[in-house]
């Protein structure tokens, strides 16, 4: 017999129900849904992408690039406390030598030697214009300060960032690789592991600065901001690693990596493909928390000169020459460099904590 009308209804009605049928949300949704809840962690996360915008402007050159360029006078005050008179400048009164004496008759060329520096200090004064009062004052030389914490702000958390990437990767692959495999691939990554542990981590940090710094290494990799990354990425993977060994350990004789097994996956497959997923929220918290131990750091290491090299700036080398400025009076740059160094840390540390609570799964 034939289907009736009602019958092709009735299963056009099922099949678009079936297709219809509501997917459950990914841990991502999930935790995104979660941290826009959180008042405190969108507004760190509005902090964060500021700055983050900010250091890809000054990046590509947009702003805070002529930083290195004089123009103020030194030690020039912020709009806010206004110019300071500089008391060094005084009139010169010419004074004569007397009815009977002439320079000429001793230096020919003492009559143009009033013209001379007539003419140079019109060509100086049209050069050398320089202000008196700037938007965050001036350093010793004349340079913008504002200009400089950005551009410090640009080297800081790139060195932050990149360096907590790195020693991101080499703690997650070595945490994979010991608690996979275990035995004796396991045994010798945890020897390795307690070596670089039983180092205290200041000590193990300037070591190393030492090393890239003026070894023989210094000649290879040279010194700029990639020789802090490697350094801090080389100190700072230890951590990560111990929790993603024991991640690892907890997922690897579970149901779903026993099944990918049975179908044939390989080793790299069931670590990275299936595992790695699963304990993906653990390697993201402890990168960001990384990203906040690298800068600061990278400020210590740039504060006693094993950082970046010294034609670069960072908040660490503008709180090394405030030390200097702030005997003399001068508070406008640690005061500026901290207040910079202060906010993204805060803002950072406080996504940091947001972010781990959206991304637990005992939350969910």
């Amino acid at each position: 017999m034939g289907r009736s009308p009602g019958d092709a209804q009735v299963s056009a009605v099922l099949s678009a129900r079936q297709t219809e049928l509501p997917r459950s949300p990914s841990i991502w949704a999930q935790a995104w849904k979660r941290l826009r809840r959180d008042r405190v962690g969108m507004a760190s996360l509005g902090v964060v992408g500021a700055f983050m915008v900010l250091v890809l402007m000054a990046q590509m050159g947009l702003v805070a690039s002529g930083w290195q360029r004089e123009v103020g006078t030194p030690f020039a005050p912020p709009h806010l406390v206004g110019a300071i008179a500089d008391e060094s400048e005084t009139s010169v009164v010419d004074t004569p030598t007397g009815p009977n004496v002439d320079l000429s008759d001793v230096d020919p060329l003492a009559p143009w030697y009033q013209e001379w520096d007539r003419r140079a200090a019109q060509v100086k004064s049209v050069v050398t214009v320089k202000s008196r009062t700037l938007p965050l004052g001036a350093d010793r030389m004349g340079r913008d300060v504002l200009s400089k914490a950005i551009k410090g702000a640009q080297v800081s958390i790139l060195v932050g960032v990149f360096a907590a990437l790195f020693a991101t990767f080499i703690g997650t692959v070595l945490g994979a690789l010991a608690g996979y495999f275990g035995g004796r691939v396991g045994d010798f990554l945890e020897w390795v592991y307690n070596v670089f542990t039983s180092i205290p981590y200041i000590l193990l940090l300037f070591a190393l600065a030492a090393v890239f710094k003026s070894g023989p290494l210094a000649k290879t990799l040279g010194q700029g901001v990639w020789t802090v990354v490697i350094i801090l990425g080389a100190v700072g993977w230890t951590g990560i690693y111990r929790l993603v060994r024991a991640e690892y350990i907890k997922h690897r004789s579970r149901e779903y990596v026993r099944a990918a097994e049975a179908i044939g996956a390989s080793h790299l497959s069931r670590m990275f493909g299936h595992i790695l997923p699963n304990v993906s929220h653990v390697v993201l918290v402890q990168l960001s928390l990384l990203v906040v131990g690298f800068i600061k750091a990278e400020v210590i290491l740039s504060f006693l000169g094993l950082g970046v090299p010294i034609d670069m700036v960072s908040w660490g080398t503008m709180l090394a020459e405030a030390q200097t400025e702030l005997v003399l009076g001068k508070w406008w740059q640690l005061a500026t460099a901290t207040v910079f160094m202060a906010t993204f840390v805060t803002a950072f540390a406080l996504l940091t904590d947001a972010l781990r609570d959206a991304m637990d799964p005992r939350l969910r």
